[in-house]
């Protein structure tokens, strides 16, 4: 299959910017529940609340028709917030429910702490030929065509393989693996770390602080990993650390701006309403603590930013309760 037709479900920033990307090899029908935004893009040629700046390809069209979406897309993709991935996914079980899916969101489901593969299972069945879509890039830049290399994750080899070659494109570069669990563990929880790293950085902790909670952050991923059944090495590539060192050190993170913000002393209702986008991490924090706990995995810089989140406690108390830990080999 050179081209095929792709359903995108989710016209936020991501979903925009890989229906952009995508658009250059594929016909591609972006849809989104907010019937006003999908007029405007579809007026404009452009998402100017969420990629501003970016002018869509003329492959990429605008359906404000779930059902015709889905029903003529040789690929589903959802690229909702995590939130809404089980309410999407429960809609195309009853239309073609055998076409492929591949998913963009990172994070636990808040109350069920379900990783997105295990939502798909539970929805459409535990053989729905599906994967995940994750890896280091930011909307942003992909949407604009900069270089960037992600991860196709899937527990079917020959799917992932059938996939990467159908949507690699030479500036977004697809990377095939197997370790499902693995790489949605790396996607949700560098999300609370980059939280944790923008506080460091605007406490004035400085850059020494900074790599130290990236290091530190990696190995409670890796560790949260193994006792789901992922494999450790999946965290040393794109799905781990490089999505981790990214999204910790680089400006347009929504997480990292989290963390920055709540340094100043804001609330985090403040801190949301000026954002106008999700930031995962903040969810996330409570649901890898409680899976932590419940597998008994030790997570103090998780500990410490749901703390920080949820339960009341301050910025700097939270950094420099991690920092005054007991020493111990690494």
């Amino acid at each position: 299959m050179s081209r095929c037709r792709i359903a995108v479900f989710g016209a936020g920033a991501w979903g925009t910017a890989l229906a952009q990307a995508f658009a250059n090899s594929h016909e591609i029908a972006l849809w989104g529940r907010d019937r006003t935004q999908l007029d405007e893009i579809a007026r404009l040629r452009e998402n100017r609340r969420y990629l501003p700046g970016v002018r869509l390809h003329d492959a990429l069209t605008v359906e404000a028709d779930f059902h015709a979406a889905a029903e003529r897309a040789d690929l589903h993709l959802v690229v909702t917030p995590l939130s809404g991935l089980r309410d999407t996914v429960r809609e195309l079980r009853h239309i073609r429910p055998d076409t492929p899916l591949l998913w963009a969101c990172k994070g636990f489901e808040a109350g069920t702490g379900r990783l997105p593969h295990e939502i798909i299972a539970e929805e459409l069945g535990p053989d729905t030929p599906s994967g995940v879509l994750t890896g280091p890039s930011f909307a942003a830049e992909v949407g604009r065509g900069l270089p960037a290399a992600i991860t196709l994750a899937s527990r079917d080899p020959a799917f992932a393989r059938h996939w990467v070659t159908v949507l690699h494109q030479p500036r977004l570069r697809i990377y095939a693996n197997t370790d499902l669990v693995g790489c949605e563990v790396g996607g949700a929880v560098k999300n609370v770390m980059a939280i944790a790293a923008g506080v460091s950085d605007g406490m004035g902790f400085g850059l020494n602080a900074r790599a130290a909670l990236i290091t530190r952050g990696l190995a409670e991923i890796a560790r949260l990993a193994r006792a789901l059944g992922g494999r450790s090495e999946t965290l040393m590539g794109l799905a781990g650390m490089g999505d981790l060192i990214l999204t910790c050190t680089g400006d347009l993170s929504r997480n990292r701006r989290v963390g920055l913000a709540l340094a100043e002393g804001k609330s985090l209702t403040d801190i949301l309403r000026e954002l106008g986008h999700v930031a995962e991490g903040v969810s996330t924090a409570r649901e890898v603590v409680q899976l932590a706990h419940r597998h008994g995995v030790e997570m103090p810089v998780c500990e410490a930013i749901d703390a920080l989140l949820h339960h009341g406690l301050n910025a700097r108390t939270a950094v420099e309760r991690l920092l005054a830990r007991d020493p111990r080999e690494e």
